[in-house]
């Protein structure tokens, strides 16, 4: 048996490839978008993929199956329950699919979504205990699929709660202890609130270890796995309906376009977005008006998709030589609408100088100086509730997550200044930046954020 995982940092998504050494059959499990990578290895190795699974509609990233299913002819597989634009191959609890000795069962667990399924791996066909079981987005390591998303239009997170309730305690615990745990995501993710750095773990681990694996009643399960969940971005429950639809493929090999200042410039002027993913200091040095900073060091999809529309037009200024990645990590969302990106930024803004300006931000010093004048400025904390907690926060500061934040800012007066921050002063660039898009006229952000702030011993309320 031929097993890979692939991890992708920046989304914390986990993608598998399993094959048949001897026949060369292969299958793909919740593969990404830009498929290049599993089409290489399977090359590589001389396997032909013949399926590609999704254990469920994915609502934190665009799935490749399309691409998958466009270069190599493969079947795609869901869970029964799915319902598609696409023809897919419906997955029936208990169903077998042989690919030689190495075979795949189904096994239904729905809760995170209607539709998901899990997928048993036997080495064997005939082994009494699988060598592992690919979880999706139903059981991860040290937590469980968040049961609340708006990933399945219909159906309540109480009776979506009862439904993972019974396929993590009933179905996935009923496996034996030494059957490998193979999750869809990992730390950082937005689909859970605890989940592990781990790559993999065991059924009994995960028993002994994962607060929601502990026997409980369906009520204290749901109440238990739905408590303190951080708001999820606002492109989810776009990407889980993309994930549905027939909709344009992915080529990696079209490179993003190139634009001179001149065409920016129009673009900017008639309304197109403009994303800049440089280092939060270099676009405090300099930006253009307007612009949303994300930066690319990070969660950048994720980050991109909870402050931006995926219907926007999107203009792109980049670290050099970096486009192509960036053009890349937005399309992992969906966000299919860039008209280019700005070739070589330093040259092009100091073109552009009548339309740059700089990002004002400010020491813990200064903003503590500023609190004590009788204009006090705003200060909005965009972390999550569990930061805040757990660290503590500035007196009076008015609690807004990054990913509320775009639904949220009417709660901002507009008449006052106002200081943003976050833990370290990442996510307070994003979301500086992005009220000044909207038109908030005096923004900043804090400098190491909260961080500076505790270590300045200002007076903090825990």
């Amino acid at each position: 048996m031929y097993f890979a995982q692939y991890y992708l940092d920046c989304l914390s998504q986990a993608s598998y490839m399993i094959a048949d050494e001897t026949t060369g059959k292969a299958v793909v499990v919740d593969p990404r978008r830009d498929v290049t990578e599993y089409l290489a290895d399977a090359e590589a190795h001389g396997f032909t993929v013949v399926g590609v699974i999704n254990t469920h509609f994915h609502a934190d990233f665009v799935a490749g199956h399309l691409e998958m299913a466009a270069r190599t002819g493969a079947w795609i597989g869901y869970g029964r329950r799915a319902e598609t634009e696409y023809p897919i191959r419906k997955l029936a609890d208990g169903e077998t699919l042989s690919l030689g000795d190495v075979t795949l069962e189904v096994m239904e667990t729905p809760g995170h979504t209607p539709e998901s399924i899990s997928v048993l791996v036997y080495e064997h066909g005939d082994d009494p205990v699988p060598y592992g079981v690919l979880t999706g987005d139903a059981l991860f390591i040290g937590d469980v699929g968040r049961p609340d998303l708006l990933a399945s239009a219909g159906v309540t997170a109480e009776e979506l709660g009862a439904m993972l309730h019974d396929s993590v305690q009933g179905r996935l615990m009923g496996l034996p202890d030494e059957v490998r745990v193979f999750p869809a995501h990992g730390a950082g993710s937005a689909c859970g609130k605890n989940l592990s750095t781990e790559k993999q773990s065991t059924i009994g681990e995960q028993r002994a270890t994962n607060y929601a694996c502990t026997p409980m009643s369906r009520d204290d399960f749901v109440a238990l796995v739905t408590a303190g969940q951080a708001a999820a971005p606002g492109y989810f429950s776009y990407d889980a309906d993309l994930n549905r639809r027939e909709r344009e493929l992915f080529d990696p090999a079209v490179a993003p376009r190139p634009l001179g200042t001149e065409e920016f410039g129009a673009r900017r002027s008639a309304g197109a977005v403009v994303v800049d993913a440089r280092d939060p200091q270099e676009f405090a040095a300099g930006h253009l008006r307007g612009s949303v900073n994300v930066p690319a060091d990070g969660r950048f999809a994720e980050q991109a998709g909870t402050v931006l529309s995926p219907d926007a037009e999107l203009l792109v200024v980049a670290p050099q030589n970096r486009e192509e990645e960036i053009v890349t990590r937005l399309a992992r969302i969906g966000f299919d609408r860039v008209a280019g990106y700005l070739r070589s930024p330093d040259d092009a803004l100091a073109a552009l100088a009548g339309e740059v300006a700089p990002a004002s931000r400010l020491t813990a010093a200064q903003v503590r100086a500023a609190r004590e004048r009788e204009e006090a400025p705003v200060v909005v904390d965009v972390r999550t509730c569990g930061e805040r907690g757990e660290h503590g926060f500035i007196e009076g500061a008015l609690h807004i997550p990054l990913g509320e934040l775009p639904g949220r800012m009417d709660e901002i007066p507009a008449d006052r200044p106002v200081v943003v921050h976050c833990a370290g002063g990442h996510r307070s660039s994003i979301a500086a930046s992005l009220l000044r898009h909207h038109g908030f006229g005096d923004v900043s952000d804090i400098l190491g954020g909260y961080a500076a702030w505790a270590l300045l011993n200002a007076p903090v309320t825990v």
